[in-house]
Parts: structure tokens; C-alpha cells; sequence
């Protein structure tokens, strides 16, 4: 090869390389924009009431007994213990509240979920007690 031919395919070979990494951009961007859209690992019951209000997976971690004291209404129940043989009941690609007595067995929920690719959940902090002493709606039963 003469310097001529050398320098043509060094140059194809960086529009090439340039190409190849803009050409599979679109994709990777809308994969960093899925995963940069997380909800915090906590949020407030106002805050919770406000994501129930628009549409936004309520589940209950607490156990059978706790629930029928008092749960937010259209809330799903599925006890801790239960969670990984469950996971199919929970949306993946919906916003998602875990509840429970205190916020201690949610916020092991929440980061169980996230650890098995759920990045739209979080933990209502204080649970129901908060809940409850914030007036905000509850039901009791099954």
C-alpha cells in the first residue's frame, strides 16, 4: 500500500468507528433515561398519597392479621415472607409504594425489588402508623 492508500483507510476505518458509535446512540440514551427514572428509596405519606392519586401501585407488605386492622384502600397484600415466590404480582414498569406497619419491612421490600430490576419503587417512611395520623383514608377487613 502507498501513503495515499493508507491514509483513505485510516480515515474510512475513524468515519467508521465515529459511525458505529453514534448509529447505536438512540438506544443507549433511552436506556439511561429508563433507568435515571427512579423514585427516592423513601417518601413521605403526603408524598404516597399523591403517587396512590395518580395511579401508582400500592403494595402492602404486612401480614394478614395487620391488613385487616386497617390498609389503604386498593391496595394489593403480599407479606414479606411471600414477596420473592409473588414478584409476578407486582407491575415492573408502574410506579410502585410499599407499605407496612413502621417502614422498616418496606424499605426491605423496596431494596429486594430493586435488587431483581425494579427501579419505580419505594417506601412509604412511618407506614400506616403514619398513615393513619395523617387521616388519610384506610380500610379495615379483609
Amino acid at each position: 500500500m502507498n501513503k495515499k492508500t493508507t491514509l483513505i483507510a485510516g480515515i474510512v476505518i475513524v468515519l467508521l468507528a465515529i459511525f458505529a458509535a453514534t448509529a447505536f446512540r438512540p438506544a443507549a440514551v433511552a436506556d439511561q433515561a429508563e433507568i435515571v427514572e427512579t423514585l427516592p428509596d423513601e417518601v413521605s405519606v403526603e408524598e404516597a398519597a399523591r403517587l396512590r392519586e395518580e395511579g401508582a401501585f400500592i403494595l402492602d407488605v404486612r401480614q394478614p392479621e395487620e391488613w385487616e386492622a386497617g390498609h389503604i384502600p386498593g391496595a394489593t397484600l403480599i407479606p414479606l415472607g411471600e414477596l420473592p415466590d409473588r414478584m409476578d404480582e407486582v407491575p415492573v414498569d408502574q410506579k410502585v409504594v410499599v407499605v407496612c406497619r413502621s417502614g422498616n419491612r418496606s424499605a426491605q421490600a423496596t431494596q429486594f425489588l430493586r435488587q431483581n430490576g425494579y427501579h419505580l419503587v419505594t417506601s412509604m417512611a412511618g407506614g400506616m402508623n403514619q398513615w393513619a395520623a395523617a387521616n388519610y383514608e384506610f380500610v379495615t377487613g379483609p
